[in-house]
Order: C-alpha cells, then sequence, then structure tokens
C-alpha cells in the first residue's frame, strides 16, 4: 500500500506539503481522469454524454457514503460551500426576531452570510470560544426560544480547534432547532456520520481535505428540510423531468438537484470523483488513523521544544495544527517556509500545517527543523 500511496502522490522531492487545509494536491489518478477526459472531448465531443452521468452518479454514491446520507437523493453538487450556505441562509422563510447561533472563530464564509440576514431581523449570536466554558457549553448558553439555527464548522480553520458535534446536534435534535454543518475543514479526513449528530445542513468543498479540484462541493439536506427550502435559482436541471426540453410544465426536483439550476460541472465531477476513489481504496478509517497520528507527533514535538508554543487545543484536533515560534515575526517565518518548499499557512495567529494522510513522519520533522533552526 504504502508505494501505491508515493505513487499516487509523485511530488517534487523539494516540496513538503502541508497545506491541505486550503487548497490540496491532486493525487495522481485525478490527474490522469482529467487528462483521459480532456481527450476524449476533443476526440469525441460529448457522444458518451451517458457515460460521464453514470461518472456523476457515481460521485453521488461515494459522497452519499462519505458522509452517511441516507440515500443520494439527498446529495447537491453545487460550486463550493458559500453557496450550499446560501441555498440555506435564503432557503427559509426567517420571522423577525429569530436568532441564529454560531461562533467568533467561523471562516467568514460561515459568518457573512448569516451576517447578511441582519436585514431580515435575524440576530446572529457568536459564541466567544476561549472562554471559561467548553465551546458547545458557550454556544448553547446563547440558545433561547427564538434560536431558529445553530451553524458551525466541524473542526475550526485557524485554531484547528474540533468541535463537538453530537452534543450541538442532540441540542438541535431534541428542540426542532435546524444544526448547519460545514464540514470542509474533516471531509475527507475525519469520519464523518450526518445521521448519527443530527444534521440538517452539510456542505463542504472538494479542493481540501477530499482532494479534489476548486468549484464543486457536497451539499446535503435532510429531505423534510429540503421540501420546505424557497428556491432562488432556477433552471432546466432542477425541475422533476430534466432532460423532457419539450415539457412546458414543471416542478422542482424532489432530490438533492432541486438546487442545482443549470448544467453540470462534468470536469470538476471526474475529478473528485477519482479523488474520492482513493479515499475509499485506503479507507476512511485508515485515512482518519493517518491525519491523527501526524497530528498527534506534530504536537508532540511542538511540546517537546520550549521555543515552540501550541495553539491548536491538543484534546480537541483533527488534521489542523497551529502554533507559535516565540519571539518570531510570523509573515517572516512563513515566507521563509514557502521560499524553502513548506507549503503552510498562516492563521489563527501562529503557522498552520495541516498534513494529510500520506504525509510521512520524516516530512513533519524536516519542516519544524526549518522552523527551529530560522
Amino acid at each position: 500500500m504504502s508505494y501505491k500511496i508515493q505513487a499516487e502522490f509523485p511530488q517534487d522531492e523539494n516540496i513538503i506539503y502541508l497545506n491541505h487545509a486550503a487548497v490540496s494536491p491532486w493525487p495522481q489518478r485525478t490527474a490522469d481522469a482529467v487528462s483521459a477526459f480532456a481527450e476524449e472531448n476533443v476526440c469525441q465531443g460529448a457522444a458518451a454524454y451517458p457515460e460521464w452521468l453514470k461518472t456523476e452518479r457515481e460521485l453521488r454514491q461515494k459522497l452519499a457514503r462519505l458522509i452517511h446520507a441516507e440515500s443520494t437523493a439527498d446529495i447537491s453538487l453545487v460550486k463550493n460551500t458559500s453557496e450550499g450556505l446560501s441555498l440555506i441562509a435564503y432557503g427559509l422563510d426567517w420571522q423577525d426576531g429569530d436568532n441564529i447561533i454560531s461562533t467568533d472563530q467561523e471562516f467568514p464564509s460561515n459568518r457573512i452570510v448569516w451576517e447578511s440576514l441582519q436585514n431580515k431581523g435575524v440576530e446572529l449570536r457568536l459564541a466567544r470560544l476561549e472562554g471559561e466554558d467548553s465551546p458547545e457549553q458557550a454556544m448553547l448558553r446563547l440558545a433561547d426560544e427564538n434560536t431558529r439555527l445553530i451553524a458551525v464548522s466541524s473542526v475550526q480553520f485557524g485554531s484547528g480547534l474540533r468541535m463537538g458535534l453530537q452534543t450541538l446536534g442532540d441540542f438541535c435534535h431534541e428542540r426542532d432547532t435546524l444544526f448547519c454543518v460545514d464540514a470542509i475543514q474533516s471531509l475527507g479526513a475525519i469520519r464523518f456520520d450526518a445521521q448519527a449528530i443530527h444534521a440538517d445542513v452539510v456542505a463542504a468543498d472538494g479542493h481540501k481535505w477530499m482532494l479534489g479540484p476548486e468549484g464543486l462541493a457536497v451539499f446535503y439536506t435532510r429531505p423534510e428540510l429540503r421540501e420546505r427550502l424557497n428556491l432562488n435559482q432556477y433552471g432546466w436541471h432542477m425541475t422533476r423531468h430534466a432532460g423532457d426540453f419539450d415539457r412546458t410544465d414543471w416542478k422542482p426536483s424532489s432530490s438533492g438537484t432541486k438546487f442545482e439550476p443549470g448544467s453540470p460541472n462534468m470536469l470538476g465531477i471526474h475529478a473528485l470523483n477519482a479523488s474520492l476513489s482513493l479515499l475509499e481504496d485506503v479507507g476512511i478509517d485508515k485515512v482518519e488513523e493517518n491525519v491523527l497520528h501526524n497530528a498527534a507527533l506534530l504536537i508532540d514535538r511542538i511540546k517537546q521544544e520550549s521555543e515552540l508554543e501550541l495553539i491548536t487545543p491538543k484534546s480537541r484536533h483533527a488534521g489542523i495544527i497551529t502554533f507559535r515560534r516565540l519571539g518570531a515575526d510570523h509573515a517572516r517565518l512563513y515566507r521563509h517556509l514557502m521560499e524553502n518548499g513548506v507549503v503552510c499557512a498562516m492563521r489563527g495567529g501562529g503557522i498552520r500545517f495541516s498534513p494529510h494522510f500520506y504525509n510521512t513522519p520524516e516530512q513533519l520533522n524536516r519542516a519544524l527543523d526549518m522552523i527551529l533552526d530560522y
């Protein structure tokens, strides 16, 4: 298996790629799938379009398995997480006085969309996650009888804090409050079960831990919620009889295609389908094991070095590890790392490493040595 995995990631030997929480490199099989799709388009155009639709169905099946959806009908293919969150924000019938609970550490996509509802009389309440309460307690203390929705990232993009989705989901389920999860920092790295956590909505781009391209995301909705959501986009593809172009009467699809107004992103579909096939071949359990092992290795090494300070909570992490080099100018340190082949990010007040399952301990130690030698 190790040989095959290395063959899937033939990266430049001078690169240590630790930025999967931003944009991931593609596996080799994904590049091959895109090349084959491009060549087919050049030589045959869309002569084999039925086969393309088969690939689309395969992708929906893989995504349903990845998040434990009950049916592929619960899966929509949208452009990005932001579009998915916007479909919820502008699909619900809000009442003056409704409130939404989120956190003060969310990525802008999971904040701006809710802030935009203020002109509808909707209040956004942001829990402070670094207080005395647990992150979940801090959020739930803000809830009252007017709380309509709780929106949270499964893993915070800056600090790497892994949220207690089960606790939040159970709370929402008991009170008939909608639970919306931005899972972009966990899908493809950590096991996820939308049913177990009572998620009503899940959105996540494919270009991070799922190892796919930008421009394609999964959007999951429970059937009972999907029926209630208003539409703000229309087109031939979102109807119950898509493809029957002579039909003049129409109704929105009852499946997730309800939120897909026009032609699908077939290039992205072929790419993401290939990327997810690798994760399935390895097995999400093994992927998670390796991701958590790499994260633990980083944590242990950081804790051992007096010059380094861990920002990510040691007992509440997933794949993101953020830390500081004491006394360092982190903007300069970040540039130094990037110039020397360590692809990472500057987030959460420090340097953010986000290794995937295929990264090796030797790579992680080399990256940390570079920081300590700086």
